[in-house]
C-alpha cells in the first residue's frame, strides 16, 4: 500500500532527479564553453545530487517491500548500501576535479565567463535553494531523514553555484579565482562524499542509542507503577533497518518477582516502546540478585 510518506518521497525524489539532470546538462555545456573548471566541477556536483535523489526514490521503494524469509527485518538497509556506492563514486569525481583545479592554478589559466554562463548559474542557485527548502520541509513533516539529507545536498549545490556566480563577476580582475573556486567546489564534493559514506557506514555497523532515546525508555519503564515494577535499564542495543528499528535491552525486576510476572512486565514495556517510540523491542528481564552482565 502506498503511504502518504512514500508519495512525498517519490514526488521529491522524482522532481529533484529531473531538475538536477537538466541543470547538469546545461551547466556542463556552458562551463565547458567558458573553460571554467569550477563550473564543470559544479556540474558534476549537480549530477551527484541527481544520483542521490534516485537513491531516495529507490530507498522509499525498497523499504516499502514486506519482510520475507530471507530478510526478516525488512529491506531498509539497501538504501544505506547504495549510499556507500554513490559516496565512493562521488569521492572519485571530487579528487579528479581537485587535481584539475590545482593544475589550472599552476598554469595560470584564465577563464572567460560568457554572460549566458553567469545567468545559467544564477538561475541554478535559485532553483536548487527552492528544492532544498521543499525537501527539508517535507522531510521534517514526514520524519524522513533521507529527504532532509537530500535537501542539504541541494543547498550545498546552491551555495557552490552562487559562489561561482560571484567569482565570475570578479574573475576578470583576479586571474586565479576560477582555479581557487574549483578547489573549493572539489573540496565540497569530497566533504559531501565523506558525509554520505560515514552516515551509511555508521548505520550499517551499528550505533549507540542517543541519550534522549535512553531517557525515553527509562521514562516508559518507570511509568509502569506496580508492586513489582521494572528497575534499572541497561545493555541497550539498537539496530536500524531503514524505518524499522530493533531494540534489545536488559531490565531489572525485584528478586521476588515470579517468572510469569517478569514476562508480563517485559511485554508491557515492549508494547509501550512500540506504541510511543516505534521500535520493536526485545527485553531480557533480570531479578535483583542477578549481577549486571
Amino acid at each position: 500500500m502506498l503511504t502518504a510518506k512514500n508519495r512525498v518521497g517519490y514526488l521529491e525524489g522524482g522532481l529533484s532527479a529531473l531538475v538536477n539532470a537538466a541543470l547538469f546538462g546545461v551547466k556542463l555545456y556552458v562551463g565547458t564553453a567558458a573553460g571554467s573548471v569550477a563550473m564543470v566541477a559544479d556540474a558534476w556536483h549537480t549530477l551527484s545530487d541527481t544520483l542521490t535523489s534516485v537513491v531516495v526514490v529507490f530507498g522509499f521503494w525498497i523499504s516499502s517491500r514486506p519482510r520475507d524469509e530471507e530478510h526478516p527485518f525488512g529491506h531498509g538497509r539497501a538504501e544505506r548500501i547504495a549510499g556507500i556506492v554513490i559516496g565512493t563514486l562521488l569521492a572519485v569525481v571530487g579528487a579528479r576535479f581537485l587535481m584539475e583545479a590545482s593544475r589550472q592554478i599552476r598554469m595560470h589559466h584564465v577563464a572567460v565567463y560568457p554572460t549566458v554562463s553567469i545567468v545559467v548559474f544564477a538561475i541554478a542557485t535559485v532553483l536548487k535553494e527552492g528544492l532544498a527548502q521543499f525537501s527539508i520541509r517535507m522531510g521534517r513533516r514526514t520524519n524522513s531523514p533521507s529527504l532532509v539529507a537530500d535537501g542539504w545536498h541541494h543547498r550545498s549545490d546552491a551555495i557552490a553555484s552562487g559562489s561561482i556566480v560571484a567569482g565570475a563577476l570578479l574573475g576578470g580582475s583576479v586571474w586565479w579565482l576560477d582555479g581557487v573556486l574549483g578547489v573549493g567546489v572539489a573540496l565540497l564534493i569530497l566533504y559531501v562524499a565523506f558525509d554520505i559514506v560515514r552516515d551509511a557506514a555508521t548505520s550499517l555497523l551499528g550505533e549507540r542509542p542517543s541519550s534522549e532515546t535512553v531517557a525515553e525508555i527509562e521514562r516508559l519503564a518507570t511509568a509502569i507503577a506496580t508492586p513489582e515494577s521494572i528497575g534499572r535499564i541497561h545493555h541497550i542495543h539498537m539496530h536500524r533497518y531503514g524505518d524499522h528499528v530493533e531494540l534489545t535491552l536488559h531490565a531489572r525486576a525485584p528478586g521476588a518477582t515470579s517468572l510469569a510476572r517478569a514476562h508480563s512486565l517485559a511485554s508491557t514495556l515492549e508494547n509501550r516502546i512500540r506504541d510511543e517510540l516505534g521500535y520493536e523491542a526485545t527485553i531480557h528481564m533480570e531479578t535483583g540478585e542477578v549481577a549486571d552482565g
